[in-house]
């Protein structure tokens, strides 16, 4: 029975359905977007403001007026972990749709011109992986500045480059095939190979490894905002919480555990989703 149901569909909708037979995977999927709903709609979940102060409640344990309790400075915790939330995400989708146009356009000409381009526009990739990400950013930092799109373009700058590789690996197979060949003799461009041809076909190893590369974005971030180069006042991230929480983990435990509890969670769905998308896009069988 199984088999008449996929005769005459799609490859995509025959990962769509080993994605849907994958529970982790799905749970993953329901839990990720009910966390990114969460975030975007965090002003409309509690009557407290982002920098809003109760002064009666400095350090204050989660209870009916707030939540997840308040920092040390009274300021309500649920509503700063949502909108620290809304930050990660950000940087983490942006930086990796930044890494994905990249790298694909990048690894995609490389592989498909070969020889010497290739050559040369690979060993430019080797030289920028050999530049240490921790001092890239803080002389970016030092000398612009610190910024949100500091961040963007420090961890762009430097994700796109395994994304092109991956895909410079799957087009020197691509391109040896027959309707890369058949696209030649019609008189098709290079450009129009590329585009038509070459990128649709390395798309479902690209995916997979963008839902890998989310998370990996997300915790560059985090780690970047808890040494203080990250985010800053009066913006917040998970990382600018969780840095915050471990000054007070011993007094005021909940403010280390619940940004942190959320990081983990986003974290995890991501992996499991992008395990998912793995054995559907190549199944074992």
């Amino acid at each position: 029975m199984n088999n008449t149901k996929s005769i005459g569909q799609s490859p995509w909708q025959k990962a769509w359905r080993r994605l849907q037979a994958n529970k982790a995977a799905m749970f993953s999927l329901v839990l990720l977007f009910i966390i990114t709903i969460s975030c975007l709609f965090a002003g409309w979940l509690s009557p407290w403001e982002l920098d809003e102060i109760d002064w009666d409640n400095m350090a204050a344990a989660p209870s009916l007026d707030h939540w997840f309790g308040t920092d040390a400075n009274g300021r309500d915790l649920f509503v700063r972990t949502l909108q620290g939330g809304q930050v990660s995400l950000m940087v983490g989708l942006l930086a990796t749709a930044v890494s994905f146009i990249i790298g694909i356009l990048y690894g995609a000409t490389a592989g498909f011109y070969g020889g010497k381009t290739d050559a040369l526009m690979m060993r430019f990739v080797d030289v920028l992986y050999a530049l240490p990400f921790m001092f890239f950013v803080i002389l970016l930092t030092v000398y612009f500045g610190r910024s949100i799109w500091l961040i963007f373009i420090a961890i762009g700058a430097v994700e796109w480059l395994t994304m092109a590789r991956i895909v410079r690996g799957q087009t020197l197979s691509i391109k040896e095939r027959s309707f890369v060949d058949a696209a030649k003799v019609s008189g098709a461009s290079n450009f129009s190979i590329i585009s038509k041809h070459i990128i649709p076909n390395t798309l479902g190893a690209v995916i997979v490894y963008t839902t890998l590369t989310v998370p990996q974005v997300i915790l560059f971030e985090s780690f970047l905002s808890f040494l203080g180069l990250g985010v800053q006042e009066p913006m917040t991230s998970w990382g600018v919480l969780i840095a915050e929480g471990a000054t007070q983990m011993e007094s005021s435990p909940w403010m280390l555990l619940f940004p942190a509890g959320f990081l983990a969670a986003t974290l995890f769905c991501l992996n499991f989703l992008g395990d998912g998308l793995r054995d559907a896009l190549d199944p074992k069988e």
